[in-house]
């Protein structure tokens, strides 16, 4: 999914729970896991890796390290019942800035342009969400710089993968240090998201985009519906 679209986390974060892993010690374990992948993609890609237009390079990392850092202390001092609730919706907003974000950018743009100042208050909000949960936090960046007049998909993309891992190294350091990785499954996982990867990019090559990004959009939506039930079901018994 990381490889051909983004959202992998929509399945790391549901698996760790499945395996019995409790929520906060899930998302924490799922980004580590995925970061591997993230650091892989921004390698492959450096060379598509561009400045920003109106905005140094240095500012933008700098902000998004502090927004990752702040996301993931918020994760970390948030009561597991609080993020148990939370994750529902958080899984629903990152489904539906999967499934529309780009719509959405391109609307909005009509009407809005957005300046450096508003640019590097939104990175610092996208580097919170990142290191607080992440879910389809790239098409989020994707859709927000392109809102902010940048054009190119290829260095959009690009950056995109540099700054999803910039934001979770230091969620991924904070993790560590606090003790909430589960490293067994998270281990099993670097492995299968380095096969996966690799998998990604062959697969893009039979299947076409479009109908892969259908089957993630589809997965996401089912995912969260299955969080909401499970939500629900919880509140009601007690």
């Amino acid at each position: 999914m990381n490889a051909v679209a983004g959202g992998g986390s929509f399945v790391t974060f549901p698996a760790l729970i499945y395996a019995g892993v409790p929520s906060v010690a899930a998302n924490a374990s799922s980004t580590v896991a995925l970061l591997p992948g993230s650091i892989a993609s921004a390698w492959k890609l450096r060379t598509l890796i561009k400045p920003f237009p109106y905005v140094h390079m240095g500012v933008m990392v700098g902000v998004t390290l502090l927004g990752g850092c702040t996301g993931a202390l918020l994760l970390l001092y948030t009561p597991a019942a609080g993020f148990d609730a939370l994750v529902p919706w958080l899984l629903l907003t990152g489904s539906l800035a999967f499934a529309f974000g780009k719509q959405f950018g391109d609307w909005l743009r009509r009407f809005v342009r957005i300046g450096p100042v508003l640019m590097i208050s939104g990175q610092f909000v996208l580097g919170i969400y990142g290191g607080y949960f992440g879910g389809a936090v790239g098409i989020m960046m994707m859709a927000f710089w392109m809102l902010c007049g940048l054009s190119d998909i290829r260095m959009v993309n690009a950056n995109k993968t540099l700054f999803v891992g910039i934001a979770n190294s230091i969620a991924v350091v904070l993790f560590i240090c606090y003790g909430k990785v589960v490293w067994l499954p998270t281990c099993v996982m670097m492995v299968a998201t380095v096969i996966g990867g690799y998998s990604g990019a062959v697969l893009t090559r039979v299947v076409s985009a479009g109908t892969l990004r259908v089957g993630i959009v589809v997965l996401n939506f089912g995912i969260t519906i299955a969080f909401f039930i499970k939500t629900y079901a919880n509140a009601r018994r007690w």
